[in-house]
């Protein structure tokens, strides 16, 4: 099979960095996305080690040419890993890396580097549309308090260190960067970064092996990633490679490689996977620059706000403050990042337990409000099922009983009164407007028309919005099939 250039020179660079690429393996270079994949020759079984790397082979800040002048400005975690990646970058072929980044991108078509036009344009609406302008905000923040100060000190084109450049390489640490261990800390590990993601279906896993104990199984890989909202890029990394040996050298924890090992069967001429996490589209999108169809993992998320603006729409601000508060007495809260308060709707469309909560006091008539505000030491309680089940008792509601109660899902259908249904309903409609005009389905026969590779922006943008969208859509099933089908139930 013929190998680009480039590939040529990776190849030769592994080898002599101590990369250890098993010949069961070959990497494609696909000249229409200008990518690398990771694909087998041969069938690949459970238990086949396929690559070993050296952590000396890791860009990190500790192996940086500029290690000094990081850890004297206090630079450490992916920060401080992005100005190792652009002082590397500006060495040229003098870097030890060099013929490593010649397979990277310059960087990654994450929304990070959209522009203001194509944020405004292809992610209005969607789980991202706030977030990427905070990224921007802080990252620049980061920049000129943190960087710009380093720059007279290095002995290279000011440029290399730019705001843009700074900003492409957070890409790709944001994007490829593993935690390898304490005494390295992140950095990018050529090879392994090659593989692409698919949810649920990875064929390897890395584990860290030392050279004392080289016979040893090691530890495996940590791919857990936060899934709340969607955390700020500027302090994710790939994954984690969990280091628990020890060792008597200064280093502390510091084995001599990384492993990587089948964990799943591949046939012969398949890709091989790796997995960057259980993420839903808007957290790959952020973080990765794509998205995948049909993702079990996507949520939507109702912002507190929107849920305060239709209840004051529906009452008064006097009535909505006073609800609320009742609710937060009760220890209830929604899920927060970045000073915002919101409650997440699951793929399925199930909203979470505690908008459920908040709805239900929001709609108690007066009297039942009253009553619970007069015993509300008694019903608190660290126990959220003893208090939503103490809450659903004061409530009135006739057909409760708690016999077979074993969590707070099974209370779902006790708070689904029929005021409840109806403003979830609303809520799903209030969020759907900030998608601007175009239905759902101008969305979905957008996204069969455009190409995902000459169009890439705007399919995997499409491919959040629809998803997203769709969730909406099964919110309001939910409200509808999920509560009372006949008569409905009313707070007494």
């Amino acid at each position: 099979m013929t190998m680009t250039r480039r590939l040529r020179s990776f190849h030769r660079w592994m080898r002599s960095n101590g990369v250890e690429c098993s010949d069961a393996l070959f990497l494609i270079d696909d000249p229409s996305t200008k990518s690398i994949s990771v694909f087998s020759l041969c069938d690949l079984h459970e238990g086949d080690l396929v690559a070993t790397i050296p952590k000396s082979a890791c860009l990190t800040i500790r192996t940086c040419s500029a290690c000094e002048a990081i850890e004297a400005a206090g630079l450490a975690g992916s920060l401080g890993l992005a100005v190792a990646v652009m002082y590397e970058r500006a060495l040229g072929p003098a870097s030890q890396w060099h013929d490593y980044f010649g397979v990277l991108p310059e960087r990654e078509c994450v929304p990070l580097v959209w522009s203001d036009e194509e944020l405004a344009t292809l992610l209005a609406g969607t789980e991202l549309d706030k977030i990427i302008k905070q990224d921007k905000q802080f990252m620049s923040e980061d920049w000129k308090e943190c960087i710009e100060p380093l720059i007279g000190s290095f002995d290279l084109d000011p440029d290399s260190f730019s705001l843009e450049n700074y900003f492409s390489a957070k890409t790709l640490v944001s994007s490829r960067a593993f935690q390898i261990d304490k005494y390295y800390g992140y950095g990018m590990v050529p090879l392994a970064d090659l593989f692409n993601h698919k949810t649920g279906a990875e064929h390897v896993h890395f584990t860290s092996v030392s050279q004392t104990e080289s016979d040893d199984e090691g530890d495996d890989v940590n791919n857990d990633d936060e899934d709340d909202q969607i955390s700020d890029s500027s302090g994710d990394e790939q994954s984690s490679v969990i280091d628990q040996s020890t060792s008597s050298s200064a280093q502390g924890d510091n084995p001599a490689a990384l492993e990587m090992i089948i964990i799943r069967d591949a046939n012969a001429g398949s890709e091989v996977f790796n997995t960057y996490g259980s993420m839903g589209n808007a957290a790959l999108l952020h973080r990765y620059g794509f998205t995948e169809p049909d993702n079990p993992f996507d949520i939507v998320n109702i912002e507190l706000t929107v849920v305060l603006k239709y209840c004051t729409s529906q009452f008064s601000r006097r009535h909505t403050r006073s609800r609320l508060a009742l609710w937060r007495n009760l220890n209830f809260s929604g899920c927060s990042s970045q000073n915002s308060e919101y409650f997440e709707v699951s793929c399925d469309g199930e909203p979470q337990f505690e908008l459920l909560t908040l709805l239900y006091i929001i709609y108690l008539n007066e009297k039942t409000f009253d009553k619970l505000g007069t015993m509300i030491e008694s019903l608190v309680t660290e126990d959220e099922l003893c208090c939503t089940v103490n809450l659903i008792e004061v409530g009135g509601n006739c057909s409760f009983k708690k016999d077979g109660i074993q969590n707070v899902n099974d209370l779902n259908k006790f708070l689904l009164i029929e005021s409840v249904c109806k403003a979830l309903v609303k809520l799903a409609d209030l969020r759907e407007n900030l998608y601007g005009s175009l239905s759902l389905k101008d969305d979905e026969r957008k996204m069969m028309e455009c190409s995902s590779v000459k169009e890439r922006k705007l399919y995997h943008s499409l491919v959040l919005r629809v998803s997203e969208r769709r969730i909406l859509g099964r919110l309001r099933d939910y409200a509808s099939n999920v509560g009372p089908r006949s008569k409905k139930r009313k707070i007494l």
